[in-house]
């Protein structure tokens, strides 16, 4: 546990230009160092939430998704952006209502009490870790197509050096490579939304005799084949392609004029989603019937390869590496900068809340890369390069739900505890009053889900040990001198906060 005595800054509050109080310990605390440099710009940030939304999952998991549910995957991807659009504009109505909040862990901690802080900050920092091994496990299943006979255990340890030069220089450099990585992405997807398209406009006919054509998503038993149970299965690798959509909440202290950049990054999600989701699904599902997509391999390379373009199959490997990658140097940042707020809280070692002089924090940075090193155990554990991505995001999957839930609920506490905020806000999440609860209980339904099969239902064992874990450690946590003020200050800006109300 980290050295309370040791731990950054005093527990004051002060009332920001918006009327709220900044968060307990943390935003007032005075920093171990100069604070996070605001150099993410505009297209920076765009293109970190476009990163965050096209992820590993979508390249690498969604030939499963599509044997589960068959053409209703179209609807199972549509009904979780839908429900994630929520989550993104709850959280971005919060920051934005008090510019002083680093991530969405400083308000769960200022709205529900510093035990949010806690276990939003660790389980969103594991729920990356975690990523970052699946990633990884991605990185080393095409670098062995790409390169047959490579060791394994090159590129799951080159990985994480690679990330570590990407990330330290600074945070501008950073911005700089996720742009031109996610840049990749897209431009892949839009090549083959083109490619299916002049596919399908001349009748393009596989080997195996089918007609590229729009009927085929349909015809072949229908749009649910497997009926409602594999309607529901299909939920549960396709949840994992949308974790991350919330990294933009963690750059929110490095980012220019957040007040115009979040909103704009937020707002063009549905656009995204069905252009890169739902739009690559249907051109892929048009051109392959979906019986034939190989659940064990990326149907972007399958489509590509399809087409007789054997440089493209082989250019999209690579892409879906680069998107490995992506979402592994996504991580990094994200969980450092996650590590970086709980030291300044007294929730993790002083040392993890120390910036370099080019203000990164490097401590932070190299000790969550050092767990990225797990996945070298795993790919000579598991069955399969696909048995081990399963595993990997069914436990990341539960990790990053939990964390979509806490911001729903501090969402809550936000509209019951400052509404003159709501009131006042420029940018207020559509049906705030019902949505929230529309996306709890859509969450529940998900846990569900997982457990409806076996390469899944372990998560569901893992994270309660998680969970118990992290209880034990606020346990022992809390009782610091630091923590005990923190608990009191909150219990009674609530206090004051409520007698207000009344008023």
């Amino acid at each position: 546990m980290p050295d309370q005595n040791d731990a950054a800054g005093a527990t004051g509050t002060r009332t920001t230009r918006t009327g709220a109080t900044s968060p307990v310990g943390s935003a007032t605390a005075p920093h171990l160092d100069p604070p996070l440099a605001r150099s993410l710009s505009r297209r920076h940030i765009q293109m970190l939430a476009i990163g965050g939304t096209i992820g590993t999952g979508l390249f690498m998991g969604a030939g499963k998704t599509i044997s589960l549910a068959g053409p209703a995957v179209i609807f199972v991807y549509t009904i979780i952006g839908f429900m994630l659009f929520f989550v993104m504009r709850a959280m971005g109505e919060i920051l934005l209502s008090n510019l002083d909040y680093k991530s969405f862990s400083d308000f769960a901690g200022d709205l529900l009490g510093p035990w949010a802080s806690f276990f939003t900050g660790w389980s969103y920092w594991a729920f990356w870790v975690v990523t970052g091994v699946a990633d990884i496990v991605a990185i080393s299943g095409y670098v062995d197509v790409l390169a047959p006979g490579t060791p394994l255990w090159i590129p799951a340890l080159l990985t994480p050096v690679v990330l570590i030069l990407l990330n330290l220089p600074s945070v501008k450099a950073f911005g700089e490579a996720e742009f031109w990585f996610a840049l990749v992405k897209v431009l892949a997807i839009l090549a083959l939304i083109v490619t299916g398209i002049v596919m399908i406009a001349t009748h393009f006919t596989s080997p195996s005799g089918a007609v590229a054509g729009l009927e085929n998503i349909w015809n072949d038993g229908g749009m649910f084949p497997h009926g409602v149970a594999g309607f529901v299965l299909g939920f549960q690798i396709a949840i994992f392609a949308f974790a991350g959509i919330e990294l933009v909440g963690t750059a929110a202290a490095e980012t220019k004029d957040p007040e115009t950049n979040l909103p704009r990054a937020i707002n063009t999600i549905p656009v995204r989603l069905l252009l890169f989701y739902v739009g690559a699904l249907v051109i892929i599902m048009a051109v392959n019937p979906w019986r034939t997509i190989d659940p064990g391999s990326s149907p972007f390379i399958g489509m590509f390869t399809l087409a007789g373009l054997g440089i493209a199959a082989i250019v999209i490997n690579l892409v879906v590496l680069t998107s490995a990658a992506s979402s592994a140097n996504s991580g990094i940042y994200s969980t450092s900068r996650m590590v970086y707020g709980l030291a300044q809280d007294g929730n993790a070692p002083r040392s993890f809340g120390r910036l370099s002089s080019r203000r990164v924090p490097q401590n932070a940075l190299l000790f969550s890369c050092i767990f990225l090193l797990a996945g070298v155990v795993l790919l000579y554990t598991g069955d399969s390069f696909m048995g081990a991505f399963t595993l990997v995001t069914s436990v990341a999957s539960v990790l990053t739900m939990f964390v979509w839930s806490i911001i729903m609920v501090s969402y809550l506490a936000f509209l019951r505890r400052r509404p003159h905020l709501h009131a006042a806000s420029k940018y207020r999440m559509p049906g705030a009053r019902l949505m929230p609860w529309v996306v709890l209980a859509f969450f529940a339904f998900m846990l569900w889900a997982l457990g409806q099969a076996d390469d899944t239902r372990l998560a569901l064992v893992v994270a309660p040990i998680w969970f118990l874990a992290l209880g034990l450690a606020w346990f022992v946590n809390r009782k610091a001198p630091l923590q005990q003020a923190r608990v009191e200050e909150w219990k009674a800006e609530a206090r004051a906060e409520k007698a207000a109300l009344v008023r």
